[in-house]
């Protein structure tokens, strides 16, 4: 393996920032009642502002345009994007089942040459997940060129005209319809946004880059149910049935394709397990507190901040509060692109110099798996 660097990093975020007395505006209500866990919910994440893909109930841009938008950022007079070998991407949210995103920002940014793709599917990791893959293509020399690109428009699945057929559904049940906490929960934790990074086998000639010492994947699906989902519905005995075993009139009638979460698994698990893998990674990095400059955990919501802190200190990674660094209040929880926008954001901060190195923590609750990142400023 040769040596891999992240060069460039850019980020792409639409519209203007929402606030959150904003935030039904622009995502509606559900059956024309303000949300009782809104408050709740924002109240313990710590999220002032977001983007949303969305004005006036219309989609401003599609996954596929903010992901392009953020890898074009990658590129100029200096390097063009005529570079490009590699394309990576990875999403929670693209807007179709086939093609995959990848191949569908390939034609999107028009490019002029034939690339290799991959598209990595899930939650938080994939951005993780295809940064893997690109750091194995530059390091083994199949590439020297690579773009990264974490994405996600989740205020389309947010929108209040998504759960309105189930709320009709329980008026003519002569039922409640209020919408289930575990599908509100999450229509004020997600936003909008994409983020992107170039591996390339040296540094930058000038500035600073960040060598990638080693990216860690792991998952715990095979101890824990699931616990963040859509397009199925969970059934009693923890298993999942999809929307293709489905009749069609269950997809509107349970807002089936809408994300839910378990929030008790959630807050069982995700601080826990994650600290378990980190454990694990200590001993076989032989890494230590001292050996980290800046901390970037990606964070669903503020509410797991002092969790975390205290874990890592009885694993023994005390990792001061000064050492953190992450934008959540200022842009949300973005999901796959999070990382990047952290890191695009340090990048560029002018706070880094040569010799810094940088954790980067990020989870996935879907069914608990976990990326650590480990870098070098070069």
């Amino acid at each position: 393996m040769r040596s891999v660097y992240i060069t460039r990093l850019s980020k792409y975020l639409p519209n203007e920032p929402v606030g959150n007395d904003q935030m039904e505006s622009v995502l509606g209500m559900v059956d024309g009642k303000p949300s009782r866990a809104r408050s709740v919910v924002l109240r313990n994440n710590g999220i002032k502002t977001r983007y949303y893909a969305l004005k006036d109930g219309k989609k401003t841009h599609t996954n596929t345009q903010l992901a392009a938008n953020a890898v074009r950022g990658l590129f100029d007079e200096q390097l063009p994007i005529e570079k490009l070998q590699l394309l990576a991407a990875g999403t929670t949210s693209p807007e179709q089942l086939l093609p995959s995103q990848a191949v569908m920002m390939h034609g999107e940014l028009g490019l002029s040459q034939r690339v290799e793709l991959i598209s990595t599917t899930g939650a938080c990791c994939t951005s993780m997940q295809a940064l893997k893959y690109a750091y194995m293509s530059v390091g083994s020399g199949m590439t020297d060129v690579a773009a990264v690109s974490g994405s996600e428009r989740m205020s389309v699945w947010m929108h209040a005209s998504r759960f309105q057929p189930e709320a009709d559904n329980l008026h003519h049940l002569h039922e409640n319809p209020i919408l289930a906490f575990e599908k509100d929960f999450l229509r004020w934790m997600l936003s909008d946004g994409a983020g992107a990074a170039l591996l390339q086998p040296e540094p930058n000639a000038e500035g600073i880059s960040l060598k990638i010492n080693w990216l860690e994947i792991t998952s715990f699906a095979n101890e824990l149910e699931t616990c963040m989902y859509a397009g199925s519905i969970k059934n009693e005995d923890k298993s999942l049935t999809g929307w293709n075993d489905m009749d069609i009139a269950e997809w509107n009638n349970q807002s089936v394709f809408s994300l839910k979460q378990d929030t008790r698994l959630l807050g069982e698990n995700i601080v826990p397990k994650g600290g378990v893998f980190l454990a694990e990674l200590m001993q076989k990095h032989g890494l230590t507190g001292d050996q980290i400059d800046y901390y970037l955990p990606h964070m669903s919501s503020e509410f797991f901040k002092n969790q975390i802190h205290e874990y890592h200190q009885r694993i023994g990674m005390d990792i001061p509060w000064e050492k953190w660094f992450y934008n959540l209040p200022q842009v949300g929880n973005v999901g796959s692109a999070s990382p990047f926008l952290m890191l695009e954001e340090l990048f560029h901060s002018g706070r880094l110099k040569k010799g810094d190195r940088i954790l980067v923590m990020v989870p996935e609750s879907a069914r608990f798996s976990y990326a650590y990142l480990y870098l070098t400023v070069a």
